[in-house]
């Protein structure tokens, strides 16, 4: 119910998320990825526009694959083409965030689609693309900031609450998952899985060691990127393990994170720091007199940057991004897990035991050391296989075939291929920095980039 002035009051900001409900046949599959673009001539990172092919130009020739110019002050900021969507991140990452779909085989052909899009476009541009979850190679001078006001704002208010927010904008590329819930006590036990479990995804997916051509000390500096950029909107989520957790409670929690922006009639205006509950009562000191509408909640809630974040969906965020079949493995992993009932419950068994102080210390720990993460006198390569196989069982009850006959559980191989190794991606990609590149990152480009291969 919308007041006489206009204003929302709580039970709306509840109701947003009640509204995101759905029936299980009705669930669907959302994966997002980010890649880094740079020059195949000099390696270094694409600019928006310049003295030579830019974004700009991609996003332009992308058009000619149906895809919808998205424009902020008459410049072509992102692309659309049905449900699905190509933005573009601070420092000029290339994010497809793609439609929600039924079953990982749909998502993972969506995702080598646009593979093959880009194939086409960044060839006879000069391209490459990188699939890393932290720039290897270049310092946060030598990136361009896309012209995009959202980002003027950030980039402004950043530094007041964490040392590395400039570099998560920059320099750090992830893959996620957005999955559906179908009543407040199904969002409840996912988001708690999701909480207990990501920081194993982080170990999963590590693919992040160099900083600026040298060993950065983590197999997963992203992740750690991220603990340090802003302690309101980032992080684990404690209370949500708590009894009598909830939309409501969520939405608290949402409410306390000071806002970025609104948008009025297009354009970002400044109200960073400021309350949305003052906003609510229409005493925002930027904008005094005006009230939110049910849009400036959602973008609001985009603004918040947790492990987990709840919009009228999950989003799972714990992933470094990687090799395109990583991409592929993320969705499955999730899924597998989180919509199917004996997985669930299976995975319900695991979780129950662990206290949020065991969680927040994996999530501490990981970045750094991987498999090799002790919890509770043990690596947590044992409970990363026993969740594995969680997900393998779901998937497989799940029967959702390709035209081979082939379920979703085959999108599992890699990662099941690297808990037999014992070793993450970036262990071995270190490895081959010692070794094969003779500690020169640039081999890293020629062994990892997305268009070469």
């Amino acid at each position: 119910m919308v007041g006489k002035t206009g204003n929302l009051n709580n039970e709306d900001l509840t109701e947003y998320f009640v509204k995101g409900c759905k029936l299980k046949k009705d669930f669907s599959i959302g994966t997002e990825h980010e890649k880094f673009g740079y020059y195949l001539n000099d390696l270094r990172p694409l600019p928006y526009s310049g003295n030579r092919n830019g974004i700009q130009d991609l996003l332009k020739c992308l058009t000619d694959f149906g895809w919808k110019p998205v424009k902020e002050n008459n410049q072509t900021i992102g692309l659309s083409r049905g449900d699905a969507s190509i933005t573009l991140e601070p420092g000029g990452q290339i994010e497809l965030s793609g439609a929600r779909l039924k079953t990982v085989h749909e998502t993972c052909k969506e995702v080598h689609g646009h593979l093959d899009e880009m194939k086409k476009i960044c060839a006879p541009l000069g391209f490459g693309l990188l699939g890393i979850g932290f720039l290897p190679k270049w310092k946060r001078g030598d990136i361009s900031w896309m012209p995009k006001s959202r980002y003027q704002i950030m980039r402004k208010y950043m530094p007041k609450k964490g040392s590395l927010g400039h570099d998560m904008m920059l320099r750090t590329c992830t893959v996620q998952v957005n999955l559906d819930y179908k009543s407040e006590a199904d969002m409840v036990l996912k988001f708690r899985l999701g909480l207990a479990f990501q920081p194993i995804v982080t170990a999963l997916f590590s693919n992040s060691p160099f900083k600026e051509g040298k060993k950065n000390n983590f197999l997963s500096y992203r992740s750690y990127v991220w603990s340090k950029t802003d302690p309101d909107r980032c992080g684990m989520l404690p209370f949500v393990f708590d009894d009598g957790f909830s939309f409501e409670r969520y939405r608290n929690y949402a409410l306390d994170v000071p806002m970025y922006f609104v948008v009025r009639n297009g354009k970002y205006i400044d109200v960073s720091g400021e309350s949305f509950r003052d906003f609510m009562q229409g005493t925002l000191r930027s904008m005094p007199g005006e009230y939110p509408s049910i849009k400036d909640w959602e973008n609001h809630l985009s603004t918040l940057f947790p492990e987990v974040r709840l919009k009228q969906f999950l989003e799972m965020r714990g992933a470094d991004a990687g090799p395109w079949q990583s991409l592929c493995a993320l969705p499955a992993f999730w899924t597998g897990i989180l919509y199917s009932e004996s997985s669930l419950c299976a995975a319900w068994d695991i979780v129950k035991k662990f206290s949020s102080e065991d969680i927040l210390g994996l999530y501490k720990s990981v970045p750094r050391d991987g498999f090799k993460t002790k919890f509770r006198k043990k690596s947590i390569l044992g409970l990363a296989k026993e969740i594995l196989k969680i997900s393998q069982s779901g998937l497989i009850e799940r029967k959702k075939m390709d035209k081979n006959k082939k379920n979703e559980a085959y999108f599992l191989d890699p990662l099941f291929l690297r808990v037999k190794k014992k070793k993450t991606s970036s262990e071995e990609l270190l490895k081959e920095f010692d070794t094969k590149w003779k500690k020169n990152i640039d081999n890293f480009y020629h062994y990892s980039a997305y268009l070469l291969t």
